[in-house]
């Protein structure tokens, strides 16, 4: 075994524990914080269920970002349903047998690869052409667009350019899930593919991209407009019983 599959190995399994961690850890917090004001952002549902229908389609259609700026909508479904379909694609990578459902979707996984970086592109130049946008953007934000996008050329670059040995990866990939470690190859395109994939994965819990499972916690998103019907009051504001004995 080379050094530098154990150098991977060793990375992989570090990031897989800074990302389940702390993302857990970050939503523990995200669950745990109280909403001291009811703040839907209106017209916002009346009912439980109608708040449900909307988190879902906020989750699956941006359907905020679509009554708010169509272009920008564009650029960020083609990205985060390109995203899904190359999640589903790399599948193959730690399942044998390859499940029937991921195996249909190899060929479109290529084209969400495409979709993906074109999405991330047209982000990204939003940040340099928008002015108010520019103005808010900070080097990290930058950075992150840049590490996506690094992630996306150098997967298609493996795909249409410098091609590698798909079944070792896979062996060394199936190796990191049951302790086995399997020989990584060493093409420089798959290298600096791994190593960008691993960076993300160490810096997503303490990154904006936490946006993720955040807005299954946002109160704007999640909290029923009930106002006229149950008063709600936060702890600290609630009536003082002078009666209590301290």
């Amino acid at each position: 075994m080379t050094l530098l599959t154990v150098v991977y190995a060793l990375l992989f399994y570090f990031a897989t524990i800074v990302l389940v961690v702390f993302t857990g850890l970050k939503i523990k917090q995200f669950a745990t914080v109280p909403s001291p004001l009811v703040i839907p952002t209106t017209p916002a549902p009346t009912t439980r269920t109608g708040v449900v229908f909307r988190l879902a389609r906020e989750v699956a259609l941006f359907e905020s970002l679509f009554k708010s700026n169509r272009w920008i909508w564009i650029f960020a479904v083609l990205f985060h349903g390109g995203l899904a379909l190359v999640v589903v694609r790399h599948l193959r990578y730690f399942t044998e047998p390859v499940w029937f459902w991921v195996s249909l979707a190899q060929p479109l996984g290529i084209y969400g690869g495409m979709a993906m970086v074109v999405g991330l592109l047209g982000l990204w130049a939003r940040r340099f052409l928008v002015d108010r946008v520019r103005y808010i953007s900070q080097p990290s934000d930058h950075l992150m667009l840049a590490l996506l996008v690094g992630i996306g050329m150098t997967g298609l670059g493996m795909k249409f350019v410098a091609h590698t040995d798909i079944v070792q990866l896979k062996a060394f990939t199936l190796g990191l899930v049951t302790f086995n470690w399997q020989p990584l190859p060493t093409d420089p395109a798959l290298l600096i593919h791994l190593a960008l994939v691993a960076v993300l994965m160490i810096v997503f819990p303490f990154s904006k991209l936490l946006h993720a499972p955040g807005v299954f916690f946002s109160p704007s998103r999640t909290m029923v407009d009930n106002p006229r019907e149950v008063r709600h009051v936060a702890p600290w504001a609630a009536p003082m019983d002078a009666t209590r004995e301290r």
